[in-house]
């Protein structure tokens, strides 16, 4: 006898796995002047996964104890967004000059472990993009 299919982690890595594919679909197909509109830095997505063995107040007392407020991101790199993502944990995503990108991993490592587990994304922002695809296709109109 067959039991119940399992939906609660495979259905979050299907959805991690089809934003990867979102993702990587638009590095290939986006549009040099967004990219060129922050020569120099990229975007970061980062998933703060969290361990959901642990209260919250225990993950808040493990960021506390970690410094991660502090830690952070570090000083000068710009949040584009932080979002919860309810039964997932944090999306945070951040531009960061590409030299500092170890800078950017070992804050996490040194402040987030423990609480969180930490998945990375490079991105860009698709919506300029999309916006003049957009305009295009409603002049197009007939």
């Amino acid at each position: 006898m067959m039991g119940k299919p399992a939906v609660g982690h495979a259905s979050k890595r299907a959805m991690l796995a089809l934003a990867a594919v979102l993702i990587c679909a638009g590095l290939f197909s986006g549009s040099a002047q967004a990219l060129a509109k922050n020569e120099g830095t990229i975007l970061l997505t980062v998933f703060l996964r969290h361990d959901q063995s642990k209260t919250l107040d225990q993950i808040q007392a493990e960021l506390r104890r970690n410094g991660f407020y502090q830690k952070f991101p570090p000083k000068g790199i710009e949040v584009v967004s932080w979002y919860v993502m309810m039964g997932i944990g944090q999306v945070v995503t951040l531009r960061v000059p590409a030299d500092r990108l170890r800078e950017v991993n070992l804050s996490l490592e040194h402040s987030a472990w423990g609480a969180f587990r930490t998945e990375f994304f490079a991105t860009y922002d698709f919506k300029p993009v999309w916006e003049a695809e957009r305009a295009k296709a409603e002049r197009a109109k007939p």
